[in-house]
């Protein structure tokens, strides 16, 4: 199928969209994208909240700290929730709805350093460790939780020298401590991370003498140090760590242990180093952490299959059906018309509506809402709106194109009604607006329950629950109420051939057109369309990676759009050959059954690639998945079922029907 031609998802497109509505979002687009580009031109434009920011020798960096995250729990938890040096008063940064969602909990603290400047062996402070503040941090080194801290919006990394090739992989965070043995020793101990040597990097301006920070690492150490005399956090001076002495930390060969009645002391050094890395680059490092040639190759290879695939289908389909159309068309007496078989011949019946329509249409417009939501948040993706360093920014656009898309998913499922003869658009509007969401907010809700019971920051206060009850009863069902009242007072559409009265009877069908054998088959393709791009979101979602490539997954999502339509075109035809004309929902099902793919890897991924052991952690992670491939199943299954809509439509207004 050609992605510009008239037969290609034109009723899809008229079926979805109000023509003015349409028109409104095109110059709404069209004013978002170019106006930027008059802005950088006269002003240097750059997004909300990531302006480059310069800083002059001697100029306070205040290091902010976040959540404490483990890839073997999937519990956030604030940074204060362990017994860390907290400041004078903690002051807790705005966060965006998306940073709240995610559990960002980001806050001052101690660390504070000046521009260009050195420090070494500063102390944080002295911290004694009762059988309860043990307890807590042995239990968060168990578990490998990481320490994630912020500076002039980058986050902090460990850089790890990998030996083959030669390189720098950078890891986000670094761990609370390790687990270790003495030498000679079998007996296993806990080591906290008491002495953190930070490395600034930054680029200087020649001409202003003003530089911005474009590297934010760290080298952890567990150190017992030791001091003489009385302690005074002021006037101490470390024989561990002493600069005046020239004794700086390099090692962890007298680690700090963690055990009741231990005496903690915190430490840290900052270097500064000059970088040739302009600060627009400045994310290159982090966004580089995985093998490159591995990634694109697998994503190009994936795609030329599936372009491969549905090239050959293509060709198939426009070759059969051609021949198949002259054939009927040149039929000119009655014995001749009652001799005809395949999908003519249930020509009476074909647009017969189904069972469960008002559920159908509610399915539908779901898909059509989600559908925009996706494209329009990869369209932002792609041209660089929503990068790594607006945190949060990427659920926050995705939450509230979910809110303003339910104008289409009205206009879909009443225009889709109105077809079926229906006539209560109100009670399909107001199915189409709950539905979807009362059943992912049950979900969410007793996965929130389970958060809330360990305590995590991971769990969504109430201010948040209400703003998102807000947007969804506030905002989203009453634009969806809109669009459904527009759709409704729309003309009907009108099928191509009339409807019998009485059914036909469909024939017996061979055991590869079983419903539930097709479906299921149906599945496969576009999954496979999709599966590879799979395995990188998964990693960037559950072991705290960063995700980048929209322009391939945009390529992956249009690939997937063409996959769902042709595979459910290609066995809606194979089955009205066979005389079967209950295809509304097995359309749907067809391509939709991919989510039940997607489920069953997102399994596989769970049990090959994490290390997750306590209960609450599965259930939370198969709790979203859950959620995840619900979104894919309406997706797909709404792309599928407009592609077979458009099909039969066009083929049986193609032949003369006596």
């Amino acid at each position: 199928m050609k992605p510009h031609t008239d037969l290609s998802f034109s009723l899809f497109l008229s079926v979805v969209s109000i023509s003015n509505a349409m028109a409104f979002w095109r110059s709404l687009a069209l004013s978002a994208i170019l106006l930027p580009l008059f802005i950088h031109g006269a002003l240097c434009f750059y997004l909300p909240g990531v302006a480059p920011q310069d800083f002059q020798k001697g100029d306070p960096l205040q290091v902010k700290v976040n959540k404490l995250t483990s890839t073997k729990t999937q519990l956030p938890y604030t940074y204060y929730s362990l017994p860390y040096c907290p400041p004078e008063k903690i002051v807790d940064s705005a966060e965006n709805l998306g940073e709240v969602l995610r559990g960002d909990r980001i806050e001052n603290s101690r660390y504070v350093f000046k521009m260009r400047e050195p420090q070494m062996c500063n102390i944080v402070c002295k911290l004694k460790l009762d059988a309860k503040t043990a307890k807590e941090f042995k239990e968060k080194i168990d578990d490998e939780y990481r320490v994630n801290m912020i500076l002039d919006n980058l986050p902090l990394v460990v850089p790890i020298k990998r030996v083959e090739p030669d390189s720098t992989v950078y890891q986000l965070g670094f761990h609370v401590g390790l687990k270790g043995q003495y030498t000679g020793s079998k007996e296993e101990k806990y080591f906290i991370h008491n002495h953190l040597a930070f490395t600034v990097k930054y680029h200087r301006d020649t001409l202003t003498e003003s530089a911005r920070i474009v590297g934010f690492e760290v080298k952890p150490f567990s150190v017992k140090h030791e001091f003489e005399g009385k302690w005074d956090e002021k006037a101490t001076r470390l024989t561990t760590c002493d600069p005046h002495a020239k004794h700086t930390v390099v090692n962890s060969n007298t680690p700090q242990e963690v055990e009741e009645n231990k005496e903690i002391i915190f430490t840290y050094d900052v270097e500064f180093q000059e970088s040739d890395v302009k600060w627009a680059s400045r994310w290159d490092a982090y966004l580089l952490m995985s093998d490159d040639q591995i990634h694109w190759f697998s994503i190009v290879n994936s795609l030329m299959i599936v372009l491969f695939l549905s090239g050959m289908v293509a060709m198939i389909m426009l070759r059969t059906l051609y021949r198949d159309i002259s054939k009927y068309n040149e039929l000119e007496t009655q014995e001749e018309a009652q001799e005809e078989t395949g999908w003519k011949l249930v020509h009476g019946d074909v647009f017969r509506p189904p069972n469960n329509p008002d559920l159908l249409c509610v399915y539908v417009g779901t898909g059509v809402q989600f559908f925009g939501m996706i494209l329009v948040t990869m369209m932002f993706a792609v041209l660089g709106f929503l990068s790594p360093s607006n945190r949060g920014g990427l659920m926050t656009v995705m939450l509230l194109l979910w809110v303003f898309m339910g104008i289409f998913a009205g206009y879909a499922s009443a225009r889709l009604y109105k077809m079926f003869k229906g006539a209560e658009w109100k009670k399909i509007a107001l199915k189409t607006a709950i539905m979807f969401p009362a059943i992912v907010s049950a979900i969410f809700f007793v996965l929130n329950a389970l958060i809330w019971g360990q305590k995590s920051s991971g769990a969504v206060p109430f201010g948040t629950m209400f703003a998102l009850i807000f947007l969804w009863f506030g905002i989203s069902v009453p634009l969806v109420f809109v669009g459904a009242y527009v759709g409704f007072k729309k003309p009907a559409i009108e099928n191509p051939v009339k409807t019998n009265k009485i059914p036909r009877q469909i024939p017996e069908q061979a055991w590869y057109m079983n419903p539930i054998f097709s479906i299921l088959i149906g599945g496969i393709l576009p999954f496979g369309a999709v599966f590879i791009e799979l395995f990188f979101i998964l990693t960037s979602i559950w072991l705290n990676q960063f995700y980048y490539i929209f322009g391939f997954l945009f390529l992956v999502f249009a690939i997937l759009i063409v996959t769902c339509a042709e595979i459910t075109i290609v066995l809606c035809y194979f089955q009205l050959c066979s005389e079967d004309y209950l295809w509304w929902w097995r359309s749907y099902l067809t391509s939709g059954s991919s989510a039940l793919y997607l489920f069953l890897y997102a399994t596989f991924y769970f049990f090959t690639k994490l290390e997750i052991t306590k209960l609450v952690s599965g259930l939370l992670y198969f709790g979203y998945m859950l959620i995840a491939s619900y979104a894919f199943f309406v997706v797909t299954g709404s792309i599928g079922f407009y592609a077979c809509f458009w099909f039969t439509r066009l083929i049986y207004s193609s032949v003369k029907i006596d």
